[in-house]
């Protein structure tokens, strides 16, 4: 059983949770995730490692409450357990050897960003993080990309909170005013990585992406996490989640996220039902 250590909100759609895993912690690297069941009636969900700690033991997840899981892992506190946690999985980042880099996070793919980023300034690369999102009130690790970074920039649509607009805009800005960039790094919205890789391409600029596709096993067998690169088929979990964004099919990327909508939509009421008939 892995024990909840800490628990904290950082917006209202999206906690923290620190879990003793010492197995985990002590392999974990920047880009990798784990599968987790809250409990042997649960489903199998992914979640990017967004911190680690190899002393004390523990692997830190950052999620959103959007389906049933999310929602009822949400719902547990410290001191309490998963039934199954299971990592690292996937390829971790290659970060050796840049430079200079743009760590770029849309909404919640800024937990993601955030070990990339640590992992980058750990090895002496300069790091620039341009985190967006949408307002004020859902900006998160704010404070810890600060911490860690050359320079972090927020951004919120409704100029909220830092500068007024899109991630993409201020990386152009930021590239037409001569900063050199030898990596920049994607995670967010499918839409939003797209963008980014299409200005990157223009600019000649390596370009990484890091994919989240429908995955039920996260080990190759069930072929859901299946993406298009570079007209040949691979598997997020094993042969990522990191990609050239500019070989990404990212169109066919957003028709499959949208395969299921409905499907979630039905298992989060149904869920929400039975919760509020037990209260």
């Amino acid at each position: 059983m892995y024990e909840i250590l800490k628990k904290q909100e950082l917006n209202e759609q999206v906690k923290l949770m620190e879990i003793y895993a010492p197995g985990i912690a002590k392999k974990a690297k920047a880009g990798q995730f784990i599968m987790l069941r809250i409990d042997e009636n649960g489903e199998r969900i992914p979640l990017t490692i967004a911190d680690y700690d190899r002393e004390k033991g523990s692997v830190t997840i950052i999620f959103q409450e959007v389906g049933k899981s999310t929602i009822h892992l949400g719902m547990l506190n410290e001191g309490e357990c998963l039934a199954d946690f299971v990592g690292p999985l996937g390829v971790a980042t290659h970060l050796e050897g840049y430079r200079k880099a743009a760590v770029i996070g849309g909404g919640l793919g800024t937990a993601i960003a955030y070990p990339q980023a640590k992992a980058l300034k750990k090895i002496g690369c300069d790091v620039t993080v341009i985190a967006g999102f949408r307002n004020k009130d859902l900006i998160i690790l704010e404070k810890e990309l600060f911490d860690i970074t050359d320079k972090t920039i927020i951004t919120t649509d409704d100029g909220s909170n830092g500068i007024k607009g899109f991630v993409t805009n201020i990386l152009e800005d930021k590239i037409k005013e001569g900063e050199e960039f030898d990596l920049v790094i994607a995670i967010g919205p499918l839409v939003m990585m797209k963008a980014v890789s299409q200005l990157t391409k223009r600019y000649g600029i390596k370009t990484i992406v890091s994919m989240n596709p429908v995955m039920i096993d996260g080990t190759g067998m069930c072929g859901g996490c299946r993406v298009k690169v570079g007209g040949q088929t691979k598997f997020a979990c094993v042969d990522g989640p990191d990609f050239d964004g500019h070989l990404i099919d990212f169109d066919l990327a957003i028709r499959r996220q949208n395969f299921y909508k409905k499907e979630e939509q039905t298992s989060v009421e149904k869920h929400r039902c039975r919760l509020e008939g037990v209260n």
